[in-house]
């Protein structure tokens, strides 16, 4: 029996890796993935979105058994993205534990009930799916989980996290509050940060949903109190 199917069936073998290519195969093979989670869910996420669509799908995390831990680590940017903090907000009042890393983490992954690793690759060059690893060997679900147990214990809780003035940013996001609180042009602030005119105009999106501007004007007024705020911290 080929691999995938024998995971898919429930007789996956410890030593065995299955490898799903794209979030279609993954939420396909969500439910599958998240049954039989009795005693701990630990996910760590840069992404918002890398997790959320399968974890929908799957139903698993949103109605947990009693007794179960699920545990969440974020970087700085879920604030940032489209849905970020209604996603948080959900997760919380599910129950969750949720930490914010001080930098978007390196690497995203699932763990569940310390048997069962799921690691997402890098995302690819656009018009190629992003593959996932789910792995059952023993001691490399070990070393995941010790991974996300020094990640955790260095990461801040949420509610402490938001009493923050404004989530920490990123050298990213602070080069386009500057470029709002100039007064730039998207076209003038994309040249001179190298990004392309799209990715500036994505991250101002996300900025002006953060700060809840309704204009680039007010974005922009918010833009210098934040960072008067940030050059007095």
């Amino acid at each position: 029996m080929p691999v995938a199917n024998a995971w898919q069936f429930g007789v996956m073998a410890a030593t065995e890796i299955v490898t799903l290519r794209g979030e279609a195969e993954l939420v396909r093979r969500a439910g599958a993935l998240f049954d039989g989670v009795r005693r701990e869910f630990l996910c760590v996420a840069g992404d918002p979105g890398t997790w959320s669509t399968a974890a929908a799908a799957s139903g698993a995390p949103r109605s947990p058994v009693p007794g179960l831990v699920v545990r969440k680590l974020y970087g700085p940017g879920v604030f940032l993205a489209p849905g970020g903090r209604e996603l948080l907000d959900r997760l919380a009042a599910a129950g969750a534990e949720i930490r914010i890393s001080p930098a978007p983490p390196a690497h995203e992954a699932i763990v569940i009930d310390r048997r069962l690793a799921v690691l997402a690759a890098p995302r690819p060059a656009a018009g190629r799916a992003r593959t996932y690893s789910v792995v059952q060997e023993p001691d490399v679900v070990a070393g995941v989980r010790a991974l996300f147990e020094t990640a955790w214990e260095t990461a801040t809780d949420l509610a402490s996290y938001r009493r923050t003035p404004f989530p920490r940013l990123g050298g990213d996001e602070r080069a386009v509050l500057r470029s709002l609180a100039a007064g730039h042009t998207d076209e003038t602030a994309s040249r001179l940060l190298g990004m392309s005119l799209r990715t500036y105009r994505r991250r101002v999106a996300a900025l002006m949903t953060a700060l809840d501007a309704r204009s680039r004007f007010q974005a922009g007024l918010r833009a210098r109190e934040i960072l008067g705020g940030l050059s007095e911290a």
